[in-house]
Formats: structure tokens, C-alpha cells, sequence
């Protein structure tokens, strides 16, 4: 393994570590949270810092260590996570997922200056000092490319001790009456699996530890040095302060290709000159003290898989829909089409597609894991108290949608904080709590997710929405519209209520790109909103963007691919059914509602189909923009999965149309989006826009 892939591992690491200590810290921050709480917080931290030194990155090491510090007496029970503490370590944490940026090479190094006083003076001992104003620690902007790593060392360094460079991350603290006595004898092939014996010496003296000797028996002539060989020992003691956790962890990647042992040193000597024989260990035990049983490995296991082989599975997996389709057509048509072996394949090949995307699937906790420091960064511009609630963390959606919903997100949060939720004033004025409160949720209804940003702010102004509509020649001076469609208007390009123009809102672009980035997903999102009680954004989105169960249809000679997620029922009208509307239209009496008649043939410009809807078929949809509506196609041919092709990658955008598909005969049938067909064609009410 090379060693940026090495790197590219911490980086995965260090992902998953900062989720899980910012979870920890909110929970922290609501007072929720025991003593494994901030345990996890301290692992994750800690973890960070190894790798940190493992690679080099001396800066991130050296935040991360006092940061753990701080993190250190808090879980000793020595530090309270009080009103004055919890903001510096939220700031902390802040500031150590731009320096994990920064290392990446997404953006500058952080000026990490006055968190870094805060800790120390913590650290300390000190009282906490309030943080300055936010406004003034903004994180520095992106980005600029990561130094390379150097990890060459030579035998006399490792001999004579490590650089002087690390001084700076031994705390002053002396050694203790009874420290801790570290021997550690890294497995002969220790450096070929890629185990580095400098990496773990630098970080137990980061932790206070100096070499006391050093074993060299084991040293070859040099006519049998093996380069990847490992032939030394070393005895370290460590400050009997430092947790044995603590000393445990910086061996938890090797602890399989080393002999450890941790025992007290009551007696601070050397250990003699000849040290056992170096041999790979047995599973990470304490030696010195065999009642310490080995860490158990957890019951879940996994591996990492490069996303370009997970993409060439999931797209051979399509391929293989598509010719499943085709071979079954051919069956079919011999008179072959009943047989068990096709019914069995036909089985397997659902099994295997829902299979790899299961594999693609990730919690959407990923996405909403940036909120809450959005939020924070939020609170300071604004001035406002806001309190975030998440549900649904765990639902979840395939990659490629989570990775390009974040931006839309992010829209509307800051919406939601910057035009919603109101100052503390003018919520107590209004006899509400101080603190407003935004509430981030997912689901998964009906074959799609739903994800709701929902704030108890003051609602949308609908005059004044209405008026700068009208003003800036949106809609007419004379317009009639509804609450919902002037609710919609906020999403026209270059519609901003905003007074001033700032670096949260006012240039009028956010929540038209909001709802360009939804519909370039297949979504939809829709508003609901109370004056003086809040709104409610609600995204809908599919839950994959390469396969769907869709009905297949005829209209004239085209065939069309209309999903099953929008489909309520099928049917052929009875007589008496169908009512004229105007000269035109048709409603159809569905159990007492009347809904539209829309033909696809007139909408998408098909000559030949059926113009009689009482000689069609007819298919109820459910939309999320425009209730139910009626399709009529003339007939239905079949129902199966299909593969997505995109038409803009292909061809060109087509209006109606979220796609195309193979089907089993090897023609191309294009997929309908129900939703923008259903607005095609002045059917849709003039304040509805579309992208």
C-alpha cells in the first residue's frame, strides 16, 4: 500500500472522527450527554492527533494535542462543560476540522492563535477566558495545495532518541514518583506491513514519555540487514498521570505486529540489555499484567472499496437489467416466457441490483453532520439564539444524491436563520421563546426521501413578497395568486427580500439554485408557511438515480417509462366517467373528485394517440406540486425495472422527460417526469416556475 493511500485512509478517519465529536459536543452543548460521551469525543481527537503525526502534519498534531488536553480534565471529572467552556471547545472543534482541511488541501491553514490560548490557558489550569468576537477569527479562505510529507529517518536518530522539533509537544510536567514503564519490540516485519516504530516514540513523548534505552542486540551484520526488517527495542517510561487508556490507544493500529507490555515502573530502572526475542505479538494483551484481557474486535466488519469500482458495479449491474429485459422479451416471443428458469433469473437479477445499491447507500447523516456549524457561524453574524433539532439521521440515500444535496441544504438553512427565525427581541415581543428553533428531518414515503427544513420564525411576508414580485416585473401589477403560489415566488431567479446584501443573503441567487439543484435531481421541493409561526421546505428526492420500477406505455407509436412512484392507480373509465370541460378538457369523477385529464400525447407532441379518454387508458398520479392529476396514454404494455440514461449526457434536455432506458426489445424509450409534464403546457398556474 503506497502511502498516499495510507493518507487517503486517515483522511476517511478523520471524517468519520469528527462526526462523531461533533455529535458528542452538541450533545455536550444540550446537556445531554455521560462520561462516554466525552470519552468519544477524547478518541476521536486523539485518534486524529496519531495520524497527524504519522504524516507530518505538525500543525494539526499540536492543536490536537492541547485540544485533548482540555478534553482530557473534562473527562477526569477535573473540568465542567459549563456556559464559559462550551463555546471554546465548539470553537475548537471548528477550528481542527479547518486545519483537517487544510491538510487535504482544501484551504489555508486556520488562524488558530487565540482558540490555541484558550486551550493552553485551560489546559493549565486557568479560569476560561470568553472567546473574542467570532467576526474576528474568520476561518481563512481556500484553498491552496498540502506540502509534501517526509517520513525518512535514519538508524542514529532512532538510537540517539527523536528530533528536537518534538519538544514542543512534551508537556512541562516532570515525571511522576511511579511512572508508567512502555516496552515496546515492533514485530520483524512490522515496517513491510507499514508499521512506523518513530511514529508511536513521537507520540508517547507527546505525552510526556522520554527513552530510557534502547535494545540493538537484535541488529544484524550489514550482509544480512533487511531494510524491511525491524531490529530494535525500546523502554520508554510515561508520566503516571497519563491515563493507561490513553497509552493503550497509540498502539491500537499495531498492537497485532508488536510485543507491548505497560507495567508501573516502582523502581524508575533500566530494563537489562538483552530483551526478549523480537517476534510478532499475539493480539494486544498486557503482558505485565495478564488479568488485562485482549480488546475484543468488534462484531461488525468492513472494508474500504475505491468508488470508481463501486460505480463500474453498479453500472454492470444495469447492464445486466437491461440484457435480463432483452433475453425475456426474446422468451416471450418464442412461447418460452412461462418458464421457471426466467422466473428464477428474473428473481436473482432484482436480488443483485438491490444488493449493489444497498452498498451505495449512505445515511444522510453525512450531509446533516455540516449543520450545526453552519448554524454557530450563523448565530454570530446574526446575532440570533437558534437551537437545532435532527431526526432521521440514519435514513438512508445513494451517494451520488447525498453528495450533490449539500449545497441546496445549505441554501436553505441560512434562509431559514436569516429570513425566518427572528431576533431574541422581537421573539420575546412576540411571546415567543428567545431561542428559535430549526428543525432538520428525513424519511423515507412512498419510493423517495423527504427532507424538511422547518424553522419557528415569523413565517413568510406575503404582501411584501407579493409587492417586490410586482416591482421587479415577476408577476403582473394585477396578478391574482394564492398563498402557495406567492409562497413560490421567492424561488423566481433574482427574487430576494433581503435589504441589504450581505455574505448570508441579498444578491437574490440562493433559492433559485435551490430549486435548480433539486430538479436536476429528479426532486421536487415545495413550501408551507404560517405568518408568525414558521415554514416548512420540504425536498423530495429519489432515493437512487440509476434504476426505477416504472409502467411501460404506448402512446401512438412512441413508448414512454412513467415511474411507479408517482402512480396511484390505472384504470378504463367507466361510461359516464369522463365530464367536458370548456371546449378542450376533460375531468375524470375519481370516487367523487374530479381531476384534470391531461394527455401525454398533446404534451409531448406524439401524433397518432388516442384523443378520446373514454377509449384510453388512464392513470392517476400523485404530484408534490400540483396534487393529483390524470395521464391517458393508450395502452399499458408491461411493468418492470429499468435503467436510467441520462438525456442530457446523451442528447439534449427534454421537457417531460427525466431520462432514458433501454428496453428489452433494444429500443429507447425516454422516462417521464411526471411532475414537470403535469406543468407542461399552461397547465400549471403562471406563478409556478420551472427551471
Amino acid at each position: 500500500m503506497t502511502n498516499e493511500e495510507i493518507q487517503q485512509i486517515f483522511f476517511q478517519e478523520c471524517d468519520e472522527g469528527l462526526a462523531s465529536a461533533e455529535a458528542g459536543l452538541m450533545a455536550c452543548r444540550a446537556g445531554d450527554h455521560d462520561g462516554e460521551t466525552i470519552n468519544t469525543i477524547f478518541r476521536a481527537v486523539h485518534s486524529i492527533k496519531g495520524g497527524a503525526g504519522a504524516f507530518g502534519f505538525t500543525a494539526l498534531q499540536s492543536f490536537t494535542h492541547h485540544f485533548e488536553t482540555v478534553l482530557d480534565l473534562a473527562r477526569s471529572g477535573d473540568l465542567a462543560l459549563d456556559q464559559g467552556v462550551m463555546p471554546i471547545l465548539l470553537r475548537a472543534f471548528d477550528v481542527l476540522t479547518d486545519h483537517v482541511a487544510a491538510v487535504r488541501g482544501q484551504g489555508d491553514a486556520p488562524d488558530d492563535g487565540e482558540v490555541l490560548e484558550r486551550l493552553k490557558a485551560i489546559g493549565s489550569g486557568e479560569r476560561p477566558i470568553p472567546m473574542a468576537d467570532a467576526a474576528a477569527m474568520d476561518v481563512a479562505p481556500p484553498p491552496a495545495a498540502s506540502p509534501g510529507i517526509d517520513l525518512s529517518f535514519d538508524l542514529a536518530a532512532l538510537i540517539g532518541g527523536l528530533d528536537q522539533g518534538d519538544a514542543d509537544l512534551v508537556p512541562d510536567t516532570g515525571l511522576a514518583a511511579r511512572p508508567w514503564r512502555v516496552r515496546l519490540v515492533p514485530g520483524r516485519g512490522a515496517l513491510h506491513r507499514g508499521g512506523e516504530p518513530l511514529l508511536l516514540l513521537r507520540e508517547l513523548i507527546a505525552l510526556g514519555g522520554a527513552i530510557v534505552a534502547v535494545d540493538t542486540d537484535a541488529v544484524p551484520l550489514i550482509t544480512d540487514f533487511d531494510p524491511d526488517g525491524a531490529y530494535l527495542g525500546w523502554t520508554l517510561t510515561v508520566p503516571e498521570t497519563v491515563d493507561r487508556a490513553v497509552i493503550e490507544e497509540v498502539f491500537e493500529f499495531v498492537a497485532d505486529d508488536c510485543l507491548l507490555e505497560i507495567t508501573r515502573d516502582d523502581a524508575s530502572v533500566a530494563p537489562p540489555a538483552n530483551i526478549v526475542p523480537i517476534v510478532p505479538a499475539a493480539p494486544k494483551a498486557d503482558v505485565g499484567n495478564p488479568s488485562v484481557a485482549a480488546t475484543p474486535a468488534p462484531g461488525g466488519q468492513s472494508i474500504r472499496v475505491d468508488l470508481d469500482k463501486l460505480d463500474r458495479l453498479v453500472n454492470l449491474v444495469g447492464e445486466l437489467v437491461i440484457t435480463q429485459a432483452m433475453l425475456t422479451q426474446r422468451l416471450q416471443g418464442c412461447g418460452q416466457g412461462a418458464i421457471q428458469e426466467l422466473s428464477d433469473l428474473d428473481h436473482l437479477t432484482r436480488e443483485l441490483q438491490d444488493s449493489a445499491m444497498a452498498i451505495r447507500a449512505q445515511p444522510v447523516k453525512s450531509v446533516f453532520s455540516r449543520v450545526p456549524r453552519i448554524i454557530r457561524e450563523l448565530e454570530t453574524q446574526t446575532g440570533k439564539r437558534v437551537r437545532l433539532d435532527v431526526a432521521g439521521e440514519t435514513t438512508e440515500l445513494d451517494k451520488t444524491v447525498i453528495e450533490r444535496i449539500g449545497d441546496p441544504l445549505t441554501h436553505l438553512i441560512r434562509n431559514s436563520v436569516d429570513h425566518g427565525i427572528e431576533s431574541p427581541a422581537e421573539r420575546i415581543a412576540a411571546g415567543k421563546d428567545p431561542e428559535g428553533v430549526v428543525r432538520l428531518a428525513a424519511e423515507h414515503r412512498g419510493g423517495r426521501i423527504l427532507i424538511t427544513v422547518e424553522d419557528d420564525g415569523k413565517g413568510i411576508d406575503r404582501e411584501r413578497v407579493y409587492a417586490l414580485a410586482a416591482e421587479r416585473g415577476i408577476i403582473a401589477a394585477d396578478a391574482r395568486l394564492s398563498d402557495e403560489e406567492i409562497d413560490n415566488l421567492i424561488f423566481a431567479p433574482g427574487f430576494s427580500t433581503a435589504t441589504t446584501v450581505s455574505n448570508i443573503s441579498g444578491r437574490g441567487v440562493g433559492m433559485d439554485v435551490v430549486r435548480r439543484n433539486v430538479q436536476a435531481l429528479g426532486g421536487r421541493i415545495t413550501i408551507s408557511s404560517r405568518p408568525g409561526h414558521g415554514s416548512i421546505f420540504t425536498l423530495a428526492l429519489p432515493l437512487t438515480l440509476a434504476i426505477v420500477d416504472g409502467m411501460i406505455v404506448s402512446v401512438g407509436a412512441e413508448t414512454y417509462v412513467i415511474p411507479l412512484t408517482h402512480i396511484i392507480e390505472s384504470l378504463r373509465p367507466l361510461p359516464g366517467a369522463v365530464k367536458p370541460l370548456g371546449r378542450d378538457r376533460h375531468m375524470l369523477d375519481v370516487r367523487g373528485t374530479y381531476l384534470p385529464v391531461q394527455s401525454v400525447a398533446d404534451k409531448l407532441g406524439v401524433t397518432g394517440g388516442r384523443t378520446n379518454p373514454a377509449e384510453a387508458v388512464l392513470i392517476v398520479v400523485e404530484t408534490e406540486d400540483h396534487g393529483q392529476a390524470v395521464l391517458m396514454v393508450d395502452a399499458i404494455l408491461d411493468q418492470r425495472q429499468v435503467v436510467i440514461k441520462s438525456l442530457e449526457a446523451n442528447y439534449r434536455p427534454v421537457d417531460g422527460c427525466a431520462g432514458a432506458t433501454i428496453l428489452g426489445d433494444g429500443r429507447v424509450a425516454l422516462i417521464i417526469d411526471v411532475e414537470s409534464l403535469v406543468a407542461l403546457d399552461g397547465d400549471t398556474p403562471p406563478m409556478l416556475l420551472r427551471a
